[in-house]
């Protein structure tokens, strides 16, 4: 049977959703999905010993998308496979005790065999959040703070110019092996409220950290006082130097994944 899990989880101390290889071996950080490997594989395999000796993790997850370290997720979905019957209140309870603090599972669902967690995605939901304010303050924690005054009119206007199909390649950074470059966004909205400032974005795919490239190239609009249509232009110049600089990744959280079905 195949499973689905709804994962949230904060990316501040792992290298990101997906486990990292090089030169073929693993690497040994800590990612979300070994995380969850292992919590899967000692709850459905069987017994503690199962994932102390196991380095291979028996039961194997496909991830929405990958998300890079520091980013977090309050709607991330997870496909896996088992031959065993899961009672889902159960479950839920029971690898939330096995999982790390900043990792839960929130919902468990039997799909269908064709249900694949990436492939039949339709959308995906990124929220990044920034403070803007000149002091800081001591709950800011690791949230990307913006001393001068934001626009958020003008920081719309220049969204706009990214609905609807596009190559997104001017805000793609290298390291993604998918040659594809054209995105649908649907979304792509600014607010704020008091100090905080939220930008949301909705498509149907999203290119290696091309949310916090957008976001970069927002506020070099802003800081160097630049004309909304400064977007428009970047992103037809299909050139990553003509974008600004991809900003931190706190305050990125992948908020839901949508489906057809």
């Amino acid at each position: 049977m195949r499973y689905a899990l709804d994962v949230q989880y904060r990316g501040k101390f792992y290298a990101g959703s997906q486990i990292q290889f090089e030169n073929g071996r693993e690497i040994k950080e800590p990612t979300i999905q070994g995380e969850l490997e292992r919590a899967l594989s000692t709850l459905i395999i069987g017994g503690k010993n199962s994932a102390e000796n196991n380095k291979t993790r028996q039961i194997k997850t496909i991830f929405s998308g990958r998300t890079d370290k520091g980013v977090n997720a309050l709607g991330q979905v997870v496909h896996f496979d088992t031959d065993k019957e899961i009672v889902a209140s159960s479950f839920i309870y029971h690898i939330n005790e096995i999982l790390p603090e900043d990792i839960s599972v929130s919902n468990l669902r039997i799909v269908g065999d064709s249900f694949h967690a990436q492939k039949s995605a339709t959308a995906r939901y990124y929220r990044y959040e920034l403070i803007n304010r000149r002091y800081k303050q001591a709950f800011d924690g690791d949230i990307l703070r913006v001393k001068y005054e934001l626009d958020v009119s003008r920081m719309q206007t220049a969204l706009n110019f990214l609905l609807g199909e596009h190559d997104f390649s001017s805000f793609k950074s290298s390291g993604t092996l998918n040659p594809s470059k054209v995105c649908i966004l649907t979304r792509a909205e600014v607010e704020k409220q008091g100090d905080r400032v939220f930008i949301h974005f909705v498509g149907n795919r999203f290119l290696y950290n091309m949310v916090r490239t957008i976001v970069g190239t927002l506020l070099e609009i802003e800081g160097h006082r630049l004309l909304a249509e400064h977007m428009k232009e970047v992103l037809e110049a299909h050139d990553r130097r003509k974008a600004g600089q991809t900003v931190s990744p706190y305050g990125l959280t992948l908020v839901r994944v949508e489906y057809s079905c």
